[in-house]
C-alpha cells in the first residue's frame, strides 16, 4: 500500500507556523478589547456605585431607621413579646450613634474642619461629590495604552512584570479620569524599550492559545458578576442616563421616606 504523497504548499501561501501566530495575534487583539470592555464597565459600576451611595445612602439609612421606630412603637402598643422581638431585631441592625469623636473622624485635619463639614455645621449648602467620570478623550488614550502596552503581549516573564505594573497605574490614572497622567503614560511608554519578540516554536503557540481561551473564560466569569451585581444591573437599566435612574430611585425612597413618617406620627397619637 503507497502513501499519498503530500501535496507541494502552493507558493505564497503562509506557512503553518504563520497561519497559527495569526491565530495568536487575533486571540490576543480580542482578548484586549475584551478585558479593555471590561475595565471600561468596571469603572462605571464603580463610579455609579459611588455615587448611590453618597446620594441615596442616607435616605436607605432614614427608611430604616422609621422602620424600627414604627416596630417600637408597635412593640410598645400591643405589648407583644413577638412585636418587641421584632422590634428589637430591627433595632440591632442599624448602625450604632456614633460619638462625637467619631463624627469628626475624617472630617478635619491638622488645619481644622474640612471645608465640607463646616458647610454641614453651619447650614451652608454642601459641596456635590466629585464626579469621577472618564472623558471620551480619556478613553481613547485609556485604549490606546492598553492595546499597546497590555502584559498579554508578552512573551517572557520578566517584559510581563514591567507591563503588569505599567499598566497598573494606566488603570488608576483612567479610574480617575486623569486625562494629563494618561497622556505622559503614553509618551512613557513610547520613549520605553521595545522588547524585541522571539519567533515561538509551534508548540509554543498552541500553549498560548490554550492560556488565551483560559483567561477569556475566567474574564466571562467576571463580567458576569458584575452584570449580576445589584449595582451592574441597576447601570444596564440605563447606561446612557445614570443619573435620571438616580433621580427615580430617590423620587421612591423619597415617597417611601413620607409614608413611614405618616404611619408613625399615626402610631404616635393613638
Amino acid at each position: 500500500m503507497t502513501t499519498p504523497e503530500a501535496e507541494p504548499e502552493q507558493e505564497g501561501a503562509p506557512r503553518p507556523e504563520e497561519r497559527l501566530e495569526q491565530a495568536v495575534r487575533a486571540a490576543e487583539q480580542a482578548l484586549i478589547e475584551y478585558e479593555i470592555a471590561l475595565e471600561t464597565f468596571r469603572v462605571e459600576v464603580e463610579n455609579f456605585s459611588r455615587l448611590h451611595e453618597q446620594r441615596l445612602g442616607p435616605v436607605y439609612a432614614r427608611l430604616e431607621e422609621l422602620e424600627a421606630q414604627i416596630l417600637e412603637a408597635t412593640a410598645a402598643r400591643t405589648g407583644d413579646e413577638g412585636d418587641r422581638r421584632r422590634a428589637d431585631e430591627a433595632r440591632a441592625r442599624l448602625m450604632p450613634i456614633p460619638g462625637v469623636e467619631e463624627l469628626l473622624n475624617g472630617w478635619m485635619d491638622g488645619d481644622g474642619l474640612f471645608p465640607e463639614a463646616t458647610a454641614m455645621l453651619t447650614d451652608q449648602a454642601v459641596r456635590p461629590p466629585q464626579r469621577v467620570r472618564p472623558s471620551e478623550e480619556a478613553r481613547k488614550l485609556y485604549r490606546e495604552l492598553a492595546r499597546k502596552a497590555h502584559p498579554d503581549l508578552a512573551q517572557e516573564e520578566a517584559e510581563r512584570v514591567r507591563r503588569e505594573e505599567f499598566i497598573t497605574r494606566v488603570n488608576a490614572a483612567y479610574a480617575r479620569g486623569d486625562v494629563t497622567e494618561l497622556r505622559e503614560l503614553a509618551e512613557e511608554w513610547a520613549a520605553g524599550p521595545v522588547p524585541e519578540r522571539r519567533p515561538s516554536r509551534g508548540e509554543e503557540l498552541y500553549v498560548r492559545l490554550e492560556w488565551l481561551d483560559r483567561r477569556k473564560e475566567m474574564l466571562t466569569l467576571l463580567a458576569k458578576e458584575l452584570e449580576e451585581s445589584a449595582i451592574g444591573a441597576m447601570l444596564r437599566l440605563a447606561p446612557d442616563d445614570p443619573d435620571r435612574l438616580l433621580d427615580e430611585i430617590a423620587e421612591q425612597l423619597a415617597t417611601q421616606v413620607r409614608e413611614r413618617e405618616a404611619e408613625l406620627a399615626g402610631l404616635a397619637q393613638d
